[in-house]
């Protein structure tokens, strides 16, 4: 079964590699540019040998290896990769092909953005959260610091193929980690669509292509509305304010990955809105139970709680020195741009605190 979207000028298609329009857009658009694939260690290992193979093409591509990991998504590698390409001689029309999960997407698009003004890239997601997120929406960027994503460009790939069977690829953990942005989709817009993604057991068995589909449809949908974020797209934004900061709490200690940062940003923010009365407290709890049941809760007994809230002072989303969020106001409906207190913020980090001491308290 095959799902096609049409995004900002570009083609999002679900499909078989091998049986979608990947090989006709190449060789009508790119039969003599240079093939530039960006892996990072996983998808060295499990992807690439498999796009070679099956993509005559490909078999003299210059292969750029990057490490796994959030800690790769520094400014630094990104010189590494354009003085490599300048080595080459990569010109202004070849083009890169970003296969991996949303580091890689978010490396390969911002470097081929900025080299020699932008050379074409296109995203072939191989994880779950770069097939509903990463990979579309034309964001790229890099990390400075613990701060995530404040180096980066609105620019859209040429088209993103999705190919299902990479997910088989995948150990468990990274299919909870794109889970986190399909449930925040549906908190945010769509009460059907969390229903849906609520009922489910066991995520690993039981997440289907047309939930993949929706997801991506949803946002597509916002991106297509507001494309440079200026309203309607902050609603993607939806457990990433807390989110992002506790990733970058954790960068040097123990690192989290982003999914489950996003889900322990939607437990926080959920909070926030029921705080303020914008959800009730039936919202609340099965908002907890949901996300409970699918990810770990987390220990903040013994962390800084005031330096997770000083790196939510140079997130991006801020405006005039106020911290911004976006909040519920009901299952699949949301608020742009609620200014949240320092109060608000140590409250809704006790809170996830202490969901944790509930949990463990008889272990």
């Amino acid at each position: 079964m095959s799902y096609t979207l049409k995004s900002n000028g570009y083609l999002i298609e679900i499909n078989e590699l091998e049986l979608s329009s990947f090989h006709d857009l190449m060789e009508t658009n790119y039969a003599t540019s240079r093939k530039i694939i960006i892996v990072d260690e996983n998808t060295n290992e499990f992807c690439l040998e498999y796009l070679l193979t099956s993509f005559d093409f490909l078999r003299e591509a210059e292969v750029i290896l990057i490490p796994e990991g959030e800690s790769s998504k520094v400014i630094d590698l990104c010189a590494q990769i354009w003085e490599t390409w300048t080595d080459y001689q990569i010109d202004r029309k070849d083009v890169v092909l970003n296969l991996g999960g949303g580091i890689v997407s978010d490396i390969g698009g911002f470097t081929a953005s900025i080299y020699k003004r932008g050379i074409d890239f296109i995203n072939i997601p191989t994880s779950l959260l770069a097939m509903v997120d990463a990979s579309i929406g034309g964001k790229t960027g890099v990390d400075l610091g613990k701060y995530k994503n404040q180096l980066g460009l609105f620019v859209d790939p040429k088209a993103v193929f999705i190919d299902p069977a990479f997910l088989q690829t995948l150990p468990i953990g990274e299919i909870y980690n794109g889970f986190a942005e399909m449930l925040k989709h549906g908190l945010i817009v769509h009460a059907k669509h969390w229903a849906d993604l609520s009922s489910i057991k066991e995520v690993e068995k039981e997440l289907t292509i047309e939930h993949i589909y929706t997801s991506l449809s949803i946002k597509n949908g916002i991106v297509l509305e507001d494309p440079f974020e200026g309203g309607l797209r902050k609603k993607l934004n939806f457990g990433h304010t807390i989110g992002h900061a506790l990733e970058g709490h954790f960068v040097t200690k123990d690192p989290i990955s982003h999914g489950y940062a996003v889900a322990l940003g939607i437990l926080a923010e959920s909070f926030i809105s029921f705080k303020k009365n914008f959800i009730t407290l039936s919202e609340l709890n099965e908002i907890e139970n949901v996300l409970l049941s699918n990810y770990e809760s987390i220990d903040l007994s013994n962390e800084n709680l005031h330096e997770i809230y000083q790196l939510m002072l140079n997130d991006k989303k801020n405006e005039q020195q106020k911290i911004l969020c976006v909040l519920l106001i009901g299952i699949g409906e949301s608020v742009i741009n609620q200014e949240i207190t320092e109060q608000e913020i140590l409250e809704s980090l006790e809170y996830l605190n202490r969901l944790y001491l509930e949990e463990h308290k008889n272990v």
